[in-house]
């Protein structure tokens, strides 16, 4: 198999989740590192893994250099960045309304990854696509956790910042629940005809 530019940057993106962890604890694991640095550079590495999302689809789209592993990879990649990161914030603030609106998002993400995978095997993929409200979603995620990323336990001053985060995290995680609903109300016709998948399809 020859793996392509744009499932090279999937990879990257990938790759950079286990460096963004490490980066964000740099601080407690070597005191000498200011927490502010460690914050700036926690920022830049879930920026550039928020813009290669955006770069492999575009490229793969742009220069027809679709696969079925970037197919694949990409979303999962996708889940991986969003929840890693929400993982390590909701462990680093122990407060409610990020850990609801976390495990929202997260459980939007596995439920409708396993809609899409039962509407493939029932030969339904298409209906399942990619809507706006999915997309300007994810686009309030990033927006939702940079800023959380970037106002994390520097002093008294951050909390203003990190309210406005908390805030635009609960929007995203209401255009979550939108988005899966509509997915929801796509898929369930499907659903609602008991129509089954082959034999070698997922079993419950």
């Amino acid at each position: 198999m020859r793996i392509n530019l744009p499932t090279w940057l999937t990879l990257f993106r990938v790759l950079l989740l286990p460096v963004m962890v490490v980066v964000f604890y740099s601080h407690n694991m070597v005191p000498a590192i200011p927490l502010r640095a460690a914050n700036i550079a926690t920022v830049v590495i879930f920026a550039l893994a928020s813009i290669t999302d955006w770069a492999d689809g575009w490229i793969a789209r742009r220069f027809h250099m679709e696969s079925a592993f970037g197919a694949f990879l990409d979303p999962v990649a996708d889940k991986l960045m969003i929840a890693v990161t929400l993982f390590l914030l909701v462990q680093s603030h122990h407060t409610w309304l990020l850990a609801v609106a976390s495990a929202i998002i997260v459980g939007r993400e596995i439920s409708v990854s396993a809609l899409r995978e039962w509407m493939a095997f029932v030969g339904e993929h298409g209906r399942v696509k990619v809507k706006w409200v999915g997309k300007f979603k994810t686009v309030m995620q990033i927006i939702a956790i940079l800023i959380l990323l970037w106002e994390r336990n520097v002093d008294a001053t951050f909390l203003r910042g990190w309210y406005v985060g908390e805030v635009l995290l609960v929007v995203a995680a209401i255009l979550t629940i939108w988005s899966g609903l509509v997915y929801m109300k796509v898929a369930w016709p499907v659903l609602a005809s008991n129509r089954m998948p082959p034999d070698d399809g997922p079993q419950p």
